[in-house]
C-alpha cells in the first residue's frame, strides 16, 4: 500500500459502524485510520477522516447513514486525521452540534475551522443521545491535551481516539485477526510513537488511568488506529501498560527517510 486507502464500512458492535481507511507509514507498515457512526436516537458521527481520502470518505459516510440525520459530531481531538473533512461534514449535517472541549474549540479555530456550532463536554460529563447517555472520558495514552474518549452506556463501547492504536504489516478486519505477537508490538510501537510522554511518566498515576479502563470492561474497544476489538480490554490494557518501559522512539532521519521511500518504490 502507498497512499491511504478507504476500505469497506463494517459493523463491528451494536448500533455501530465503523469508517475505515488505512494510511501507509514507510518502513513500518501501516496505521488504521477510523472513524464511527453510533446510530442512536440522535446519531452521532465520531471524527472525521483524512483529508486525502475526502471523497471516498463521505461516500462511505452516505452509506452508513444519511448525513443530515447527523446530531452530534464528536471530535476526540484536533489532529489532521480526525477532523480532515469536519468542514464538509458541518455542512451537509445542518443540524449536528460539533463536541469537544475548550481547548479543542481553540485549536480548531486556529485551523480555520467553524466552531460556531461547538458543544463543550469535559472528561467525566455525559451527554444525552435521546435513548443512551454517552460519557467523556481520558483514555490512558494520547498526543493531544485535548483528547477525549467515550463510553457508550448503553452498548458500553469504548471509542478510545488514539489510544489501544497500533502499526500492522498490513489491513485486518479485527483485532483478533492479527497475530498476538504482531498485535504487541505494533501497540507497543504506536504507543511510544504517540505518547513519547510514557518514558517519564510515574508508574502510579499512569497505571492507575489504564486500571480505570480495565474496570470499565467494555464489549468492544474501538480506536482510531486499531481493527476493531471485542473482548480484549485486559489483553490492550496489559500491552498499553508495558509500553511506559518500552525503548523510547527515535524516527529515521533524512538519509533513512530516502532509503526506505526508494525501497517502497
Amino acid at each position: 500500500m502507498n497512499a491511504p486507502e478507504m476500505l469497506a464500512t463494517q459493523s463491528p458492535a451494536p448500533d455501530t459502524q465503523a469508517l475505515v481507511s488505512y494510511l501507509p507509514v514507510p518502513g513500518y507498515g501501516v496505521l488504521p485510520v477510523n472513524a464511527f457512526v453510533l446510530r442512536a436516537k440522535e446519531p452521532m458521527l465520531v471524527d472525521t477522516g483524512l483529508a486525502a481520502l475526502r471523497d471516498d470518505f463521505l461516500k462511505a459516510l452516505g452509506e452508513a447513514i444519511d448525513p443530515s440525520e447527523l446530531r452530534w459530531i464528536w471530535i476526540t481531538h484536533a489532529d489532521a486525521d480526525h477532523v480532515g473533512n469536519l468542514r464538509e461534514v458541518l455542512d451537509a449535517a445542518p443540524r449536528a452540534r460539533l463536541v469537544t472541549t475548550y481547548l479543542g474549540m481553540a485549536k480548531m479555530s486556529l485551523l480555520g475551522l467553524p466552531v460556531d456550532r461547538a458543544y463543550l463536554l469535559n472528561p467525566g460529563q455525559s451527554l444525552d443521545l435521546g435513548d443512551r447517555r454517552v460519557t467523556a472520558l481520558r483514555p490512558p495514552t494520547f498526543d493531544a491535551p485535548e483528547t477525549t474518549a467515550l463510553l457508550d452506556e448503553t452498548t458500553r463501547v469504548l471509542f478510545s481516539a488514539d489510544s489501544f492504536g497500533a502499526l500492522l504489516s498490513e489491513p485486518a478486519e479485527s483485532a483478533r485477526a492479527v497475530r498476538a505477537q504482531d498485535l504487541r508490538e505494533g501497540m507497543r510501537l504506536w504507543a511510544t510513537i504517540d505518547a513519547p510522554w510514557l518514558a517519564i511518566a510515574d508508574e502510579a498515576p499512569f497505571r492507575a488511568t489504564v486500571a480505570k479502563v480495565r474496570r470499565l470492561q467494555p464489549s468492544h474497544v474501538l480506536s482510531a488506529h486499531l481493527p476493531p476489538a471485542e473482548g480484549l480490554t485486559d489483553r490492550l490494557c496489559d500491552v498499553v501498560d508495558e509500553a511506559r518501559n518500552a525503548p523510547a522512539f527515535e524516527g529515521p532521519d533524512q538519509a533513512a527517510l530516502e532509503r526506505m521511500m526508494a525501497a517502497s518504490a
